[in-house]
């Protein structure tokens, strides 16, 4: 955080986030909506309600998507207008062409906010925007407290930073585990085109490979199965993809499990992977490490089981089993 932009103070704190909400009157909000297949992701939505609570209006700004989109947004609590950039060439979110988009909208419109999503667009393309700007970017929040002031967790959500900007924009980027999602309310807010914005030419799109899995997806499942360096190699995974079948559940991995080339990371659940907040996760034969815990400690119901007493893991775990994965995944996955 830059000196003379920003504040930071620190206290000590429970691993569990506290959460702050405050409101105001003078925000002006620019919120960048995230769409994937023609569907508005999730994590937009949760950001939509963090915006909400600056008091104000929030403008949403609907880049290289279909009417539809657009039509579709505008229907959504808080939101008071919607701005949109139909250009192809925002599609894919490529942050040479769309940060300038969001500096000329939020210089024209005046704008006091930008708020996105804490995913990989908005970590790509908002610290880019508050360069441009020359501006601090609060990244992560968890909390609102007030329009120039928010909470975020920092040392692996070990504490929390009671963050103040004083720069006349602030950009912020919102953890999407600690917002509800906002919710379709009949509103109808007003559609009109964002200025036109020379592209930069500097990168061009080529293409990219999706792995495809009947399972859900792993950001958004309900329900979640996670293992560990315990697996032993990637071959034992079958069984925890025996169980998410039974279960319907997304199945991700510890970092030490990617790095051991167990899984893809695209799997990889932690501080430096998919911060997830399912109904139930299942931890097997992961030992707990804080990295791995600021991925999933919001989850609302954590099983644990792991053949060491002592792992980290059941510190956090509603409900610990001690026992031989190897020996309990399968006799779990045939009572289900």
């Amino acid at each position: 955080m830059l000196a003379n932009t920003a504040r930071t103070f620190v206290k000590a704190r429970p691993l569990f986030a506290q959460r702050f909400y405050a409101t105001g009157a003078g925000a002006n909000t620019l919120l960048i909506v995230e769409h994937k297949d023609g569907a508005i992701t999730g994590a937009t939505l949760n950001a939509l309600t963090a915006a909400s609570k600056l008091g104000g209006s929030v403008t949403a700004l609907v880049a290289g998507g279909d009417d539809a989109i657009a039509q579709s947004i505008a229907k959504y609590t808080g939101v008071s207008k919607v701005l949109t950039a139909s250009d192809a060439a925002y599609s894919k979110n490529l942050p040479e062409d769309l940060a300038p988009l969001l500096v000329e909208v939020t210089k024209s419109n005046n704008f006091t906010h930008v708020f996105a999503g804490h995913t990989a667009v908005g970590k790509n393309v908002l610290p880019r925007v508050a360069a441009l700007l020359d501006v601090a970017a609060v990244s992560d929040i968890t909390g609102v407290e007030s329009e120039d002031t928010f909470v975020r967790p920092i040392y692996a959500g070990n504490a929390i930073a009671t963050v103040k900007s004083n720069d006349n924009v602030k950009i912020v980027t919102v953890r999407g585990t600690a917002f509800e999602a906002a919710q379709e309310s009949g509103n109808n807010a007003a559609v009109e085109a964002a200025p036109e914005v020379a592209k930069s030419g500097v990168t061009e799109w080529i293409g990219e490979e999706i792995q495809k899995s009947d399972r859900p997806d792993l950001g958004t499942a309900n329900r979640v199965i996670s293992g560990g360096r315990g697996m032993k190699n990637g071959d034992n995974f079958k069984l925890l993809y025996d169980m998410a079948d039974k279960m319907g559940a997304a199945v991700g991995a510890s970092r030490a499990a990617v790095d051991a080339g167990f899984v893809d990371n695209s799997l990889q659940v932690g501080q430096t992977g998919k911060i997830v907040a399912p109904e139930l996760y299942v931890a097997v034969g992961i030992s707990g490490a804080i990295q791995h815990l600021a991925g999933m400690k919001d989850s609302k119901t954590i099983v644990a089981i792991n053949k060491d007493a002592d792992a980290p893991i059941f510190q956090v775990a509603d409900y610990g089993l001690v026992e031989d994965l190897f020996k309990a995944v399968p006799e779990i996955t045939e009572k289900l």
